[in-house]
């Protein structure tokens, strides 16, 4: 029995990945490289936005033809296309077997030892699991929660992945122990809102806790004391990121200083159409408050691009506060309208062209600002986690504590080691093996 498996989307998916493989191991399952040596294809599925769902759309298109051919093939579409109607109609139309949402990914060897199906079957229960620690890797996902109670208008993962669920810290504790163990030196804790874990039903910044729950900085102090060097966590909204997770970041080594506070637009009128739920002013002091307690944290975004009714007006207020803030990256995006959005029923889309020239600009200013961001650390000593030791033109690639990508000329192996950038682009840090390479510190 050959399995190939493909991933689009976010880290949760990639994880949801590497259980599923494990389960798929656990009834004698090898894996293949491409899908034409396969007898069972399962596409794990992102709905966020408009462009990965269009890949995995054609990529369930050349599996219909693959199975028309010979015959002797399963396909299964999983994960948050899955659950919305966008995603059903298509598991219809392009043939596939087996259809589980985000929250029923363990249900994945039932479903195929019950055989094939003339229609797909849809499932979704929200179920934790700790999958086995990765083989031979240095670097690890940890889910500490599932779902999100925000309703921001364009976001469609309220629908695919259900409201907060908040993962026993026992579980999330005992799991990092086991990576800690597997010799995993890089840990990414995962959630929809990290920041609001242990938090009660509800929105906003004045949640009660869940009896029985640590806070996230709590649970961030204790993951940090298992023993993994590297702790990161993603993502926030900034709403719940509150100055005790600051400080938990600031007093716990082990903690990367890189922090991803999506802002989506620099518009208070943007942010209230989008419902974030917090002001450019709220956001600003969040920022002051980590400049403040973590001088040298790297921060990066999320920014989009066009999202209905933004005026000229609005963009530049998004520039400004992208000038104010100087991310050191930022994942930016034009507006994807997604079916079943608020923003879709209520708000009339605008023109692409005006999206994607916003978008340029955005892009501009970006690389002016992460160069010069860049270009601070020439000279100064960095901690590189190598994951792949294949080169890239002479260089090992690998990324800082602060997430920058590090291009090395040196021959390393996996691991963590020291070295001292040479040089610096918007989008690398070029570097140079430290003769001290074996004391690590911990500069970001």
């Amino acid at each position: 029995m050959r399995a190939h498996l493909v991933t689009y989307g976010c880290q949760m998916n990639e994880y949801d990945t590497h259980a599923i493989r494990s389960e798929l191991a656990g009834i004698g399952y090898s894996f293949v490289d491409s899908y034409k040596d396969a007898d069972l294809v399962l596409v794990n599925t992102c709905a966020v936005r408009g462009k990965p769902v269009e890949k995995a759309q054609t990529l369930l298109g050349e599996l219909r033809k693959e199975k028309h051919r010979r015959g002797n093939l399963t396909i299964g579409l999983i994960g948050c296309l899955a659950q919305l109607p966008e995603g059903q109609r298509m598991g219809k139309r392009f043939g596939v077997d087996i259809m589980l949402g985000p929250g029923a990914i363990t249900e994945i060897v039932p479903a195929i030892q019950r055989g094939k199906f003339q229609s797909f079957e849809f499932i979704n229960e929200l179920r934790f699991y700790s999958p086995p620690a990765p083989a031979d890797s240095v670097s690890a996902h940890l889910t500490i929660m599932r779902g999100c109670n925000h309703r921001c208008t364009y976001c469609v993962v309220p629908t695919t992945r259900g409201p907060e669920v908040s993962r026993p810290a026992e579980d999330i504790i005992n799991e990092a122990r086991a990576l800690a163990g597997a010799g995993v030196v890089e840990a990414t804790l995962l959630g929809q809102n990290v920041n609001s874990y242990g938090l009660a039903a509800g929105t906003g910044s004045r949640r009660a806790r869940i009896p029985g729950y640590p806070s996230f900085a709590e649970l961030l102090r204790m993951v940090g004391r298992v023993g993994i060097p590297r702790v990161r966590f993603v993502t926030s909204h900034p709403i719940n990121f509150d100055d005790e997770i600051i400080e938990a970041i600031a007093d716990t080594p082990a903690v990367c200083r890189y922090i991803h506070l999506p802002v989506q637009s620099g518009s208070d009128r943007v942010l209230k159409r989008m419902a974030r739920e917090y002001t450019r002013e709220f956001y600003l002091d969040r920022v002051r408050r980590i400049r403040e307690l973590l001088p040298d944290a790297v921060l990066s975004t999320d920014v989009i691009t066009g999202f209905p009714g933004e005026t000229d007006e609005d963009f530049e207020e998004t520039l400004s506060l992208y000038r104010e803030v100087r991310y050191d990256m930022c994942y930016m995006f034009v507006y994807s309208e997604r079916e079943g959005t608020p923003a879709a029923s209520h708000f009339e889309d605008m023109r692409r062209d005006v999206k994607v020239r916003r978008l340029s600009r955005l892009a501009d200013l970006s690389k002016e600002i992460s160069l010069e961001r860049n270009l601070r650390w020439i000279g100064r000593r960095v901690e590189v986690l190598i994951q792949d030791t294949s080169e890239e033109e002479g260089l090992v690639l690998g990324h800082t504590r602060g997430n920058h990508v590090a291009a090395v000329e040196a021959n390393l192996e996996a691991g963590i080691h020291n070295v001292v950038v040479a040089h610096a682009t918007p989008n690398r840090l070029y570097c140079v093996e430290d003769p001290k390479d074996a004391v690590i510190d911990s500069t970001p």
